[in-house]
């Protein structure tokens, strides 16, 4: 069974960093991703890592402030945010499937509330 856990949400102010981390058990594919949602809206991806050649990939409006990274080690992949915006603001969540893209994916994590105040 798949189980993704995310974890480093909360209240920052703008211009604050962040830290997200994912802890990822029992999966065997290869790509892992970022996806955030805002109440009322769909949910977006943010950005996904592939395992096999280490590949990232970004949506434009996070490109330069956002980086995901892994440690397969840890089972744990990260989403390091800065320059945090009000408009960040959104649940996070982690996702794991076959490939990288910006849709498809089968298994979710619960996600995690990050809240940028102005």
């Amino acid at each position: 069974e798949v189980q993704l856990v995310e974890s480093g949400g909360g209240l920052v102010r703008a211009g604050e960093s962040l830290r997200l981390s994912c802890l990822v058990s029992g999966f065997t594919g290869d790509a892992i991703a970022w996806f955030r949602q805002v109440p009322g809206k769909e949910r977006e991806g943010v950005a996904c890592t592939s395992r096999h050649d280490g590949n990232t990939h970004y949506r434009d409006f996070v490109k330069g402030r956002f980086t995901i990274s892994a440690d397969y080690a840890k089972n744990t992949v990260y989403l390091q945010m800065t320059n945090l915006a009000p408009e960040d603001t959104a649940v996070y969540y982690c996702a794991a499937d076959a490939y990288c893209s910006w849709s498809h994916y089968d298994n979710w994590g619960q996600g995690t509330q990050v809240t940028v105040s102005s």
